[in-house]
């Protein structure tokens, strides 16, 4: 469907949050993202690339998982600053290449995460463009982490397959597809050296802690992919 999932579960609600220089594009709109009270800065710099995930549809921005990734960081003694995010609801992979292109991110980031492919998947686009357009992405993702491809951390897509959004579809259908999508995601990423979380499984176990549109994850569940990204991001940065 036109507009992905955003179109159905968001109505159409457009959001970027993108802590960027000021200049970004009509496709990106600038703004802070918040812990709480305000925004925690840090010596340690991320960047986090996605869509509704990791823009956190429907959650304060505290809940937002980047957001509770960062926090997991300070905790261990790391000085994250919280994230920088490029992400929009509803966004394929081109939609993020061209969201990237109007933020303009400023690099070298200590970390990256890039989560990306569930809108490809729910508009029926083909997973050889998605292969094309996630390569490109995770390769500007390396570049944003100064070339070190173990600083990145590509996150798998959830499968909404599970949730009370898709009662009525054709559930098993949706996972099949989801896997083949991740499968992609994951080769790419070995392949380029990155790190790999896999939320998928988590997602499959969790299919009610969603927020009040039926579909996108809570804060609980965020915490959680949090909690699962958490060793590889702090492995990423020497911890």
């Amino acid at each position: 469907m036109r507009g992905g999932l955003r179109r159905v579960a968001a109505r159409g609600i457009r959001i970027c949050v993108a802590m960027m220089a000021a200049g970004a594009g009509a496709q990106g709109c600038s703004a802070q993202s918040t812990d709480g009270g305000g925004r925690v800065s840090g010596s340690v710099r991320y960047l986090a690339l996605g869509d509704s995930y990791t823009i956190g549809e429907g959650v304060e921005p505290a809940e937002r998982w980047p957001v509770q990734l960062a926090g997991m960081l300070r905790a261990r003694g790391v000085d994250a600053g919280d994230p920088t995010i490029v992400a929009r609801t509803g966004w394929t992979t081109d939609e993020l290449a061209a969201g990237i292109d109007a933020a303009r991110p400023r690099g070298p980031y200590a970390l990256v995460s890039l989560l990306i492919g569930v809108n490809n998947q729910y508009r029926g686009l083909s997973i050889d463009a998605y292969r094309a357009g996630f390569r490109g992405l995770l390769e500007r993702a390396i570049a944003f982490a100064g070339g070190e491809a173990g600083h990145v951390v590509v996150v798998s897509i959830p499968d909404w397959g599970v949730t009370p959004f898709a009662q009525g579809r054709d559930r098993a259908q949706v996972a099949r597809e989801i896997d083949a999508f991740n499968a992609v995601n994951q080769g790419v990423a070995r392949e380029l050296g990155a790190r790999w979380v896999d939320v998928t499984p988590t997602s499959r176990r969790m299919p009610d802690a969603v927020v009040g549109d039926g579909l996108h994850p809570s804060g609980a569940q965020y915490r959680a992919w949090a909690e699962l990204a958490l060793p590889q991001a702090a492995a990423a940065l020497g911890r």
